[in-house]
């Protein structure tokens, strides 16, 4: 059965995968501001989700 800690692992890995699929269909040259701050979103919520795993780790 998997712990708390596994299953957490599994939601950032969910996370970083959703992050990577929003990159890869972005065009460069037709990226605006909002998708920008969008990204920058993503980025701070993985970040958290890894703080939140390193204290209950």
């Amino acid at each position: 059965m998997p712990t708390t800690q596994d299953k957490q692992f599994d939601i950032l890995q969910q996370r970083f995968n959703s992050f990577i699929e929003t990159l890869e269909t972005m065009e460069p040259e037709h990226v605006d501001l909002e998708e920008i701050d969008r990204l920058i979103q993503m980025i701070g919520d993985l970040e958290e989700k890894c703080k939140q795993i390193k204290e209950q780790g």
